[in-house]
C-alpha cells in the first residue's frame, strides 16, 4: 500500500492517467492525495473531477483557488474569463452532483499517522495545526451549508490582509480562504501579498515566502502544497511543494509519502505561461 500526493492537475486528465500508470497506481490498495486545483485551463476538467470523485475514499483532495473560482462561476457570481475552461463540467448532466461533491471537500487534510498536512497554498504565520484546522473547519462548514451561495458571492477580495483572532463574519472567512487557496508571499508583519508569483529571489525586497516567515508557528509540520508552480519541486523535510507546472509544459509530480520518492511525468503543456 502506498500514498501518493500529486500536484495541481488543472484539467490535465490525460497527463494524470499517464502519471498513474508510471507509479503503478492500484485503487484497491493505494491512496491519492491531490493538492487542489483539479480544474480549469487544461482541456478536461470534467473528466478529472469525475475520475477523482469515482475513487471514493481512495482519493483525498483539498480545495484550490481554481476550484473555488469554478464554484463561484457556477452560481452566477462571476463571468467566465477568457482562460476558464470548465464550462463542460458546469453544463454536464452530472454537473450539479460534481459541483456539490467538490464544495464538500476540505481546505486542510491532516494525517497524524503518516505525519503530513496537506493544503493548497499556505498557512498564516500565527496558526499552529490546531488553529489552522479550526479555521479550515469554519469555511468548510459554510461551503457545505445552506449559506454557501452568499459566501461564494462575497469571498473575493484582498482584505483583510492580517490575521486577528477577533475577525468576524465574511472578513474572517475571506482571510482564511485567501490563506488556504491564494497566499504565496507575506510582508514582514505577516500581511498577505498577492501580486508576486515568481520564485523566491525574484520578489521585491521585504517580501517573505510564507513558509520562511520567522514567526511561523507551523514549522513543526510536514506541509504538502500546490499552487506555486514557479517554486518547482521542493521536498526539504518540512515543505513539500508539488505543483511543477504540468499545465505550462513542466511535469506532473507524485510524491510517495511512505518512501519519500518523487515520480514525474513530462507534460506537453496545454497553455503558455503568458496566457
Amino acid at each position: 500500500m502506498a500514498t501518493y500526493a500529486i500536484g495541481d492537475i488543472q484539467g490535465c486528465f490525460d497527463e494524470l492517467q499517464q502519471l498513474l500508470q508510471r507509479i503503478n497506481f492500484d485503487p484497491a490498495k493505494d491512496q491519492l492525495w491531490f493538492t487542489g486545483d483539479l480544474v480549469n485551463r487544461g482541456p478536461k476538467s470534467l473528466e478529472t473531477v469525475r475520475f477523482v470523485k469515482s475513487l471514493g475514499d481512495r482519493a483525498i483532495t483539498v480545495l484550490g483557488n481554481h476550484d473555488l473560482h469554478m464554484l463561484a462561476v457556477a452560481e452566477g457570481h462571476l463571468k467566465y474569463s477568457k482562460n476558464d475552461n470548465f464550462q463542460p463540467l458546469i453544463e454536464a448532466d452530472d454537473g450539479p452532483e460534481l459541483l456539490r461533491w467538490l464544495r464538500h471537500q476540505p481546505l486542510l487534510h491532516h494525517d497524524a499517522k503518516l505525519g503530513y498536512t496537506m493544503i493548497h497554498a499556505g498557512l498564516a504565520p500565527q496558526w499552529d495545526l490546531s488553529l489552522a484546522q479550526a479555521c479550515a473547519a469554519e469555511v468548510e462548514a459554510v461551503l457545505q451549508g445552506d449559506d454557501y451561495v452568499d459566501f461564494l458571492q462575497n469571498m473575493y477580495g484582498n482584505k483583510p490582509k492580517r490575521w486577528k483572532g477577533k475577525l468576524e463574519g465574511i472578513k474572517r472567512l475571506r482571510f482564511i480562504t485567501n490563506c488556504f487557496s491564494r497566499m504565496r508571499y507575506l510582508e514582514p508583519d505577516g500581511a498577505l501579498e498577492f501580486h508576486h508569483k515568481g520564485a523566491p529571489g525574484s520578489q521585491p525586497e521585504g517580501l517573505i515566502p510564507w513558509f520562511e516567515h520567522p514567526e511561523r508557528r507551523s514549522r513543526d509540520l510536514k506541509v504538502i502544497i500546490g499552487h506555486w508552480s514557479t517554486l518547482g519541486l521542493m521536498t526539504d523535510g518540512s515543505l513539500f511543494a508539488l505543483d511543477t507546472g504540468c499545465l505550462w509544459g513542466g511535469t506532473l509530480t507524485a510524491y510517495c509519502l511512505e518512501s519519500g520518492e518523487s515520480i514525474a511525468y513530462n507534460c506537453p503543456g496545454c497553455r503558455s505561461p503568458k496566457e
